[in-house]
């Protein structure tokens, strides 16, 4: 396949590495390996009902991503201990909501993922950072990370961009946008394309795997999974994998159809429109035909770009699925989109973070997903529902006897 197309990446210079405020981890690094184990081996367990069983930020791509976060790891540590960790002892405070307590100014769609699939995993994820760190670590995730490179590197080149502030790094991620739109215009496809705006009075961001028309002329969302094992996903892992479809759609479309507003970004970000940009963004803009001088006239061209364009609102969403050791398909499946149900699920997962209702783990039916968790030791959802079930129990034995 012949590249169309190149994709500015971020290279840190100063003191200081300026790190990607969009994501927490890249949507193409969700993977899922862990769920995955939990559904395989859940259907050796009797009292299993399944079947056979991871940026997201508008980075240039996946590795500029995992560089930037695992350079911040030091200067995170030290906030999650002692922001996150040491002056908060319960997993609720009456005074602050999640958003606030956790310091975020948006929320990525992997992190909205990560809750349809269980609310106490991703709350002791946010408590726990080093853990999932770790894990994210492992050789099974590494090569889901690896094989989404090497596709995106298939139709395009990285040229490399030094930056020295927030508002540059924010910048090169619209003009890479700028540009896969003008290559969808021309019927191209594209890879890890960010989207992004606002749901629910929430920031919610992430990255889009691929983007084509078929032979149809359809425009078609193509959501890339690599499993370890070479079948297709349970029914629970599927549920959260069109879910996160779906939720890019909606992002897209708003993008398109010129829903995203410049205080959006401007505000929920904490950035500075007045910033000036560095002579090497400038050049590199100039060199797609853009001529700016400050992140206000990136994101003005940006939004204008958007909303004038002929691209259409996404027709099909798909997700293929891989395996990790052949790097061979597995399957293709074709969700569907039901925008009420998808909105009023939203709500829900939504609440919590305004801080209208307290997190809670999975129900009875979806206890399997507790038993491969890496904070199955600490859940206090988990030791409830045990002591409930113990409490039962010995109800039922007084009665019996």
């Amino acid at each position: 396949m012949s590249k169309h197309g190149f994709r500015f990446e971020m290279n840190a210079s100063g003191t200081e590495q300026q790190c990607d405020d969009w994501d927490d981890f890249s949507d193409s690094e969700l993977l899922d390996v862990l769920s995955e184990t939990q559904s395989f081996e859940s259907q050796r367990a009797p009292d299993s009902q399944v079947n056979a069983e991871r940026s997201e930020s508008p980075s240039v791509s996946s590795t500029s991503m995992q560089n930037c976060t695992e350079a911040a790891s030091g200067r995170e540590t030290v906030q999650s201990d002692e922001v996150r960790g040491l002056k908060r002892k319960s997993l609720h405070k009456d005074s602050f909501s999640p958003m606030q307590r956790f310091l975020k100014r948006h929320l990525s769609v992997t992190l909205l993922c990560d809750q349809s699939w269980c609310e106490m995993k991703t709350v002791y994820s946010l408590l726990k950072p080093h853990v999932k760190r770790n894990d994210m670590q492992r050789a099974e995730v590494q090569m889901g990370k690896d094989f989404h490179l090497s596709r995106e590197l298939e139709i395009q080149n990285v040229v490399p961009v030094y930056i020295w502030t927030r508002e540059e790094a924010e910048a090169i991620k619209l003009l890479n946008m700028l540009q896969m739109t003008r290559l969808l215009e021309a019927g191209e496809c594209v890879r890890e394309f960010p989207v992004f705006g606002v749901l629910e009075g929430v920031f919610v961001m992430g990255v889009i795997d691929e983007l084509r028309y078929n032979q149809k002329g359809e425009l078609v969302l193509n959501e890339l999974k690599t499993r370890k094992h070479n079948s297709m996903p349970s029914s629970a892992q599927d549920k959260v994998n069109c879910f996160q479809a779906d939720l890019y759609k909606l992002l897209f479309d708003g993008l398109v159809r010129g829903e995203v507003k410049k205080e959006h970004i401007l505000d929920h970000l904490k950035l500075r429109s007045h910033q000036v940009l560095g002579a090497g963004v400038q050049a590199h803009a100039k060199n797609i035909g853009v001529h700016v001088a400050t992140f206000e006239d990136v994101l003005d061209a940006f939004l204008v770009t958007m909303s004038c364009s002929d691209l259409p609102c996404i027709d099909l969403l798909q997700l293929e699925y891989y395996h990790q050791g052949s790097r061979g398909p597995i399957g293709t499946r074709v969700t569907p989109f039901d925008e009420a149900q998808l909105r009023e699920d939203l709500k829900g997962y939504l609440a919590y973070w305004r801080g209208e209702r307290e997190p809670k783990g999975v129900d009875i039916e979806e206890a399997w997903k507790c038993r491969s968790c890496l904070y199955k030791q600490t859940c206090g959802w988990t030791k409830s529902r045990s002591q409930m079930a113990d409490q039962n129990v010995a109800g039922v034995s007084r009665n019996f006897n």
